[in-house]
């Protein structure tokens, strides 16, 4: 239903048109057509277009909401997807963990299976005609390139390889509760028009990665099985669709978790809930339930013991903050009887803070309850702990190491230029 303008664009695989109604965006349409080679094999494969859609709108939705910047706006159509408007940088950004493909033909002597610890990143320069020669970080900062009023210097480098590195693990981290290791990453930024910031934009379907299921070369379920094909027959044009069909439906399951947690706040008095409901509102953008409930150890401890029984009776893994000030038992006590974790977050006052803290960093042998003064500490803890189980809460910790490192260089880099 949308009024197309222009076409901007154009590429193997897909169409960018503008669209009138909506300043700012455009719509990323795609084809039914898969390439390798810089387009020196390519052949039409019905329903590509659609495979190629579901699957780039899952992996874009799965970083949006994680925290990651990208161009995705929303799903349009089966085929197609609204995105904001960007001038792309030609450069390609490829994140490795295993050594395989052109690597090993760039880097004789290693052989393929190699781990790298860090991933690798690689960039590549969009020129089919020189077959996208490798570029290093100094060839890309001394290209002076400009897009959207932005100059792409050490600065914005530095921003793009890091964040190439953060979506990569976690996508990783997200397939892995499937069984499929992702050995590789292929993606672009662009600049978006509006904002001038530097995003996550083209897209992220089968053809931007190496998936092999339980770690098996064999099992392959990327583009590498259309590469590889020695002659393009029907029926092996169909074993590759049942290839990319195999992904979009998995990688919907991205966007979901089997595991479940929570936390649950004690407080040892409602006149410290303005500190627990800071827990609470950090918690939330984690995407971790969060209860409060009163009860003091001191007063009421077999009250305090039988709300710790109902929260671990349920099955449900729990994450207990004891938020306690004066003399803190609440804590010790709920370490000292429970197997879940429990971290201290007193309220501390001004006038006995520095007293009132050694109750809950002093505690008795046997005891396991750390203590964060933080109310963003004690539900960021907690998130790290889900986190080992749990890929969404695990890739909005990430994220969040993202965009704190990126605005800190950020910042450097406006008060370099003011003091200049």
């Amino acid at each position: 239903d949308l009024k197309l303008g222009r076409k901007i664009n154009e590429g193997k695989t897909k169409e960018v048109y503008e669209l009138p109604d909506i300043p700012g965006c455009v719509l990323m349409q795609s084809k039914d057509q898969i390439t390798a080679g810089n387009a020196a094999r390519k052949d039409r494969m019905e329903g590509k277009a659609a495979i190629s859609n579901v699957t780039t709108s899952c992996v874009f939705q799965l970083l949006q909401e994680a925290g990651i910047k990208t161009a995705f706006v929303r799903k349009q159509s089966d085929t197609a997807f609204i995105a904001a408007h960007c001038e792309m940088i030609p450069i390609e950004w490829v994140c490795r963990r295993i050594a395989t493909g052109s690597f090993l033909k760039r880097n004789p002597g290693v052989k393929e299976g190699y781990k790298f610890y860090p991933p690798k990143i690689e960039m590549f320069y969009k020129d089919d005609a020189n077959n996208d020669p490798q570029w290093s970080e100094e060839q890309i900062i001394e290209a002076k390139f400009c897009f959207a009023g932005l100059s792409i210097g050490q600065t914005e480098v530095d921003i793009m390889a890091r964040s190439t590195q953060a979506i990569f693990e976690i996508l990783e981290k997200s397939w892995q509760p499937q069984n499929c290791t992702l050995v590789d990453l292929k993606i672009e930024f662009g600049v978006n028009i509006l904002t001038k910031e530097i995003v996550l934009a083209d897209v992220i379907d089968n053809d931007s990665w190496r998936l092999w299921p339980s770690g098996d070369r064999s099992q392959q379920k990327d583009k590498q099985s259309y590469r590889d094909l020695k002659e393009v027959t029907p029926e092996a044009l169909q074993m590759v669709k049942r290839n990319f069909e195999w992904v979009a439906e998995r990688v919907e399951l991205l966007l979901k978790t089997k595991s479940q947690g929570r936390v649950v706040v004690l407080m040892g008095s409602p006149s410290d809930l303005s500190h627990c409901e800071k827990i609470k509102k950090a918690c939330s953008t984690f995407g971790i339930p969060c209860e409060l409930r009163v009860t003091s150890a001191h007063k009421g401890p077999d009250e305090t013991l039988r709300i710790k029984a109902e929260y671990e009776g349920d099955g449900i893994p729990t994450v207990f903050v004891a938020v306690a000030g004066r003399s803190n038992g609440l804590g010790p006590v709920m370490s000292g009887n429970t197997a879940y974790p429990v971290v201290n977050c007193p309220p501390l006052s001004a006038d006995w803070g520095t007293q009132d803290v050694w109750s809950s960093l002093r505690l008795p042998s046997g005891l396991g309850c750390p203590t964060t003064l933080s109310p963003e500490g004690a539900a960021q803890f907690a998130a790290q702990i889900f986190g080992l189980n749990n890929h969404l809460v695990w890739a909005k910790l990430r994220s969040n190491m993202l965009n704190t490192w990126i605005s800190l260089k950020q910042a450097d880099k406006k008060l370099r230029e003011c003091t200049l």
